[in-house]
């Protein structure tokens, strides 16, 4: 685990090429299909080398939840058991990370015609009605959730219109437990201003490789719009600004290179609550042979009780 720009995917292949690891993607923006430059997927040749799962699996204009991506990853985690290896799973999505792990609570699966419903609705009536109206049905969770959290706000609703039950009770309910003894390594910055350098280094190599004709191709895709899950991915949505004429290119890059460094202060705030969590400091010369130690350690046949 670790922030973006950290050296996750350096530090797995490393690991990989030392043991007999399969590598397992935890990235809600690598999911997608030609979303390839702005979420620093790896290249084609680290993943001819080292192949990663769950990269590549939606096109950007599906939704892609973290309840698919625990269903994903335990099939993959059980393929790879099954072949007599160890999984490694790799990202900076937080709640992926926590979903499989801890389970989720057994809400609903969407609807469209539900949704399609309650998106006329919000279109119509505005984002304070339906605020007030969830805050009606279910204040619990209309307590948490900001009037402008428009999404939330509308699967809340749309789970009490299926199940008949507020989300706030719904997410009460016990949840299944992932079934296995794991190492957590995370990849934490002591010292941030390195990380900030590579955040801005790497975001104009994305641009100098051709981010904006990656931006114009989606675009141009069958239902592409600015609403879709794909686009929360961070350099997508400030790169729709930019492709509409409402910011500069300057702008643009400052913006992405900020929302970036947003995103990595995020990701190291949720490590920080992972207590049981292995640190390793990312800017350590001996990263890398700390990692195996821990490694060599977690992989070390027990003795039977």
């Amino acid at each position: 685990m670790g922030p973006t720009a950290s050296g996750k995917t350096a530090l797995a292949c490393a690991l990989a090429d030392r043991h007999a690891i399969d590598l397992v993607s935890v990235d809600s923006a690598l999911v997608y299909r030609g979303m390839d430059i702005g979420t620093a997927k790896p290249d084609a040749a680290t993943l001819e080398r080292f192949p990663h799962r769950l990269l590549d699996i939606r096109d950007p204009v599906q939704p892609y939840s973290a309840a698919e991506f625990r269903s994903d990853a335990l099939a993959e985690i059980e393929a790879i058991l099954a072949a007599g290896r160890t999984p490694l799973l790799v990202g900076g999505t937080g709640l992926y990370f926590r979903a499989l792990e801890r389970g989720l609570s057994p809400l609903p699966q969407a609807s469209g015609p539900l949704r399609s419903a309650l998106s006329n609705e919000a279109e119509r009536m505005g984002k304070a009605h339906m605020h007030q109206r969830l805050a009606l049905l279910d204040p619990v969770s209309a307590a948490r959730l900001n009037v402008n959290d428009t999404q939330r706000i509308q699967r809340a609703l749309e789970v009490i219109e299926l199940s008949g039950q507020p989300m706030s009770g719904l997410q009460g309910a016990p949840r299944p437990r992932l079934p296995y003894r794991i190492l957590k390594l995370a990849l934490f910055p002591v010292d941030r201003a390195p990380l900030h350098q590579r955040i801005e280094d790497r975001f104009d190599q994305m641009l100098a490789q051709g981010l904006i004709a990656e931006l114009e191709r989606l675009r141009d895709l069958p239902g592409w719009s600015e609403d879709l899950p794909a686009m929360r991915a961070v350099g997508y949505r400030q790169g729709w600004a930019y492709l509409s004429g409402q910011a500069s290119m300057q702008d643009f890059r400052l913006s992405a290179i900020h929302a970036t460094r947003q995103l990595a202060k995020r990701q190291i705030t949720w490590l920080r609550s992972e207590l049981d969590c292995r640190m390793l400091d990312s800017e350590a010369s001996d990263v890398a042979d700390c990692a195996d130690a821990a490694v060599c350690s977690f992989l070390e046949p027990r003795e039977p009780f």
